[in-house]
């Protein structure tokens, strides 16, 4: 079992089991059933209204950025067995990006039209329960997920890894007691502390008795945080040498050098922090569903995928999620749907240059002869350097009737009554 199963629906689009493709294959050739959905793939029958079916597990294995996804079904003779994988790649560091850039751009404006207007933030209240809008995306997709996969697949029985994740004690194996009031910088200030831990010297050419400044580790621009362990003391030369590029970059002719400085920081502590502050909303998000839902710890999932001799990979830590996933039938060369998220598009009019003035004139059309960016199309393409039959997603619309197509060959354009619509966008890329 190499490939995941096909959904099938009847013909009240109601869920029954998901079926082998080959047998996919043969309903569609003899007329009894049609694509319903390309991605996932679903089919409907024409002659069946319901049927009997097995009860199916839907577990996930919440990440950070990625969210491993498994439908388990439980068949009498064979056991727990999956039917269905897919892994779901978030955007919450794009959202924050364009948050930033957002606010840069409204901040700038505000000086330069009314220089004296004092800030406003701070005269509007949070909710009770807010998340930031990076964090409420992973949630919120994943509920997407959810509830799709419920119409597409008899789901009966929910299952999550509830991971909670021990910060301080990720930084410090030792920390106890008072410790955890005091804090890793009780009695620094950062400065006096990085000069401390780093030996009053450049981490990276070893010169002392000389102005030290404060240097990522891993830049902001490549997702590096302001934690001490992620700040390290740098030259005024080598700070200005290295610039955004990461250390790894920086100091490959040194892998003595780069091994000590990556064996004296500590491990960026964000994508823990993400899911510590996400997991009790997406528990009650998931128990507000109505379905048995079943959590364990990731400890317990590392002990059953583990005991099992099973890989280290999103959708089978998903499988292996919860006392179900002790013993679970897969097969690890299983190739899961790989889904990211991309958005609906930009409410954004007009595109800013890089002082917040408007660079281009006012967008007014989303969709062209029925096609807009993001759908899943099929170009027939009949002479050229890229002839032939392609299939991806439309990266750009023009109203002149010109369309991009994002191919694995690269980007093609091509005029519009070549293409054929498959799936309309949904806001998910597909692997």
């Amino acid at each position: 079992m190499r490939e995941n199963r096909v959904f099938v629906l009847d013909r009240n689009l109601k869920p029954l089991m998901p079926c082998h493709p080959a047998r996919a294959r043969r309903l569609l050739k003899g007329g009894r059933a049609a694509v319903y959905r390309r991605v996932p793939f679903t089919i409907v029958l024409k002659d069946r209204a319901g049927g009997r079916v097995q009860p199916v597990r839907l577990k996930l294995d919440p990440g950070s950025r990625v969210t491993g996804l498994a439908l388990v079904a439980v068949f009498k003779r064979r056991g727990d067995t999956v039917v269905w994988a897919g892994e779901l790649r978030h955007r919450g560091r794009q959202i924050s990006d364009r948050l930033l850039r957002r606010r840069l751009l409204r901040r700038g404006r505000r000086y330069r039209k009314t220089r004296y207007r004092p800030a406003r933030f701070d005269n509007r209240r949070r909710p009770d329960g807010w998340l930031p809008p990076s964090l409420r995306h992973r949630v919120d997709t994943v509920l997407t997920w959810v509830k799709r996969l419920r119409k597409l697949a008899p789901v009966s029985h929910l299952g999550m890894e509830r991971v909670k994740f021990d910060t301080q004690k990720l930084q410090n194996p030792e920390i106890s007691g008072i410790e955890y009031q005091q804090g890793t910088l009780f009695g620094y200030e950062v400065r006096e502390y990085l000069l401390e831990k780093w030996g009053r010297q450049c981490a990276y050419c070893g010169a002392e008795n000389v102005p030290l400044e404060i240097d990522h580790i891993v830049p902001r621009s490549r997702g590096g945080t302001d934690r001490v362990s992620n700040l390290t003391l740098a030259c005024r030369d080598c700070n200005e040498k290295k610039g955004n590029r990461d250390v790894r970059e920086f100091l490959a002719h040194d892998p003595e050098r780069l091994e000590r400085i990556l064996r004296q920081c500590k491990t960026p502590l964000k994508d823990a922090a993400a899911v510590n502050a996400t997991r009790w909303r997406l528990f009650e998000a998931l128990k507000a569903t109505g379905l048995p839902l079943e959590t364990s710890t990731g400890g317990r999932t590392r002990y059953n995928r583990v005991r099992q001799g099973y890989p280290k990979v999103h959708w089978i830590d998903a499988a292996c999620v919860g006392e179900s996933g002790q013993s679970v039938r897969l097969d690890p060369a299983l190739k899961p749907v790989a889904i990211a998220a991309t958005g609906r598009g930009t409410r954004q009019v007009v595109k800013p240059d890089r002082y917040g003035f408007p660079q281009t004139a006012p967008g007014r059309i989303k969709r062209v002869q029925g096609f807009q960016t993001g759908d899943l199309v099929k170009l027939v393409q009949p002479k050229g350097k890229y002839a032939g039959v392609h299939v991806g997603r439309l990266a750009g619309v023009r109203a002149d009737g010109r369309f991009d197509l994002k191919s694995a060959l690269g980007k093609i354009t091509a005029p519009w009554h070549r293409f054929t619509l498959l799936q309309r966008a949904d806001g998910y890329a597909y692997g």
